[in-house]
């Protein structure tokens, strides 16, 4: 028999390796006294720890189990609980006269009273070295600070979740890995995250349970806009249904139908393209449909010749040549300009010499006429 148990222990649930000194063959759900690096606990039996077992858990600490609980230490058991009430409150009473940052969140104490476990919610850093003092000194013991997320304070305070079951993360979960969007969208799972968030306010760690089966299922399916040829022709993958082995594809006659995975013969290759939804086409159909002429982003464009060719004008019909004249009098009454300088309108003045009208705009193919030079309109006397 073996002489090594899994034991869960602390409010955490932590999982430990566990020796037994006795040598008493222990089962599971047997609540036992175990000696761990924070001192006496309380702590349950949960299976023997085989070779097999202790390789599946990620660094596992280490104790040893002295005994299985008596009477008198299941009512010293629930007096400890009482003091933790007390102590708890405590606490809260110190840190609001003490203003400081934090929120407390439970108390934990150990059972053979080596310290007390303060566990408190911040968003910054605490000096807290007041606080130990305080509570040191009410408590007579040491006094551990820990800091925790909102994932651990679900874990000391959460009961059931919303499938009507204890939380994972209070009952079989001993670690919490992270959990994304790209999981509930493979699982094709509701997005609204009211429904896909546990009582944490975070993503519900059960959306990582089935995760690695939908990858490898994926994995023999082909991808999203992919073509791909099957007994009746050629067809565009659409949609999966992972699960259920099954693809939405689009025929080239523009039908959507479901057909089985396994009917695909091959994957045309260079064909994958995201999926088209419907209305769309390509760039031309996508800017008449917009009402507008088919324009590519700015910074983008291109002359393509057609109505592009045109100058572009303003709401009154005016082309940026008719825009740049707006307002300034005929050639023959403008003051005469002083060499080595031009004939800028106020509004585009610079400090820079020689400055020039603005060019026409790079998509314009119409090209302006040339502006007469200072020299040529103000011709000097006697030539």
């Amino acid at each position: 028999m073996s002489n090594r148990y899994v034991v869960r222990y602390g409010v955490m649930r932590s999982l430990g390796v566990f020796t037994n000194s006795r040598g008493e063959t222990l089962r599971r759900g047997n609540r036992v006294i175990a000696r761990t690096e924070r001192g006496l606990e309380v702590g349950e039996v949960l299976m023997e720890a085989g070779d097999d077992v202790v390789a599946k858990i990620n660094d596992p600490r280490r104790g040893q189990v002295l005994r299985v609980m008596t009477p008198d230490d299941e009512r010293e058991s629930r007096r400890l609980l009482e003091q933790q009430q007390r102590e708890f409150e405590t606490c809260k009473k110190h840190i609001a006269a003490m203003n400081l940052p934090m929120e407390m969140v439970d108390v934990e104490q150990m059972f053979g009273g080596e310290r007390v476990v303060v566990y408190y919610l911040s968003e910054a850093r605490v000096d807290f070295r007041e606080l130990v003092k305080v509570l040191a000194n009410e408590f007579q013991t040491r006094i551990e600070m820990r800091q925790i997320g909102v994932r651990d304070e679900a874990k000391l305070l959460a009961d059931y979740g919303d499938c009507g079951k204890p939380v994972c993360c209070n009952t079989h979960l001993s670690e919490m890995p992270p959990v994304s969007m790209k999981m509930a969208k493979l699982q094709k799972a509701t997005l609204d995250p009211t429904k896909i968030s546990g009582r944490c306010g975070r993503l519900k760690c059960c959306l990582r349970y089935e995760y690695d089966t939908y990858e490898e299922l994926q994995k023999d399916m082909p991808p999203l806009g992919a073509d791909v040829l099957t007994r009746d022709g050629r067809v565009r993958v659409l949609a999966q249904e992972i699960l259920a082995g099954q693809l939405l594809v689009e025929t080239e006659d523009r039908r959507r139908v479901l057909i089985q995975a396994s009917d695909v013969l091959s994957v045309v290759p260079g064909t994958r393209r995201p999926p088209r939804e419907d209305g769309e086409g390509d760039d031309d159909r996508r800017g008449d449909d917009r009402g507008g002429e088919g324009r590519e982003p700015r910074g983008r464009r291109e002359h393509r010749g057609g109505r592009d060719d045109r100058p572009r004008r303003d709401d009154r019909g005016r082309s940026s040549e008719q825009r740049r004249e707006h307002g300034r009098p005929p050639a023959e009454e403008r003051p005469p300009v002083e060499q080595g300088t031009a004939d800028v309108p106020p509004q585009v003045a610079d400090a820079t010499p020689h400055a020039e009208a603005p060019p026409a705009p790079s998509a314009e193919i119409a090209t302006p006429p040339a502006a007469e030079s200072p020299q040529a309109s103000n011709p000097p006397e006697g030539s």
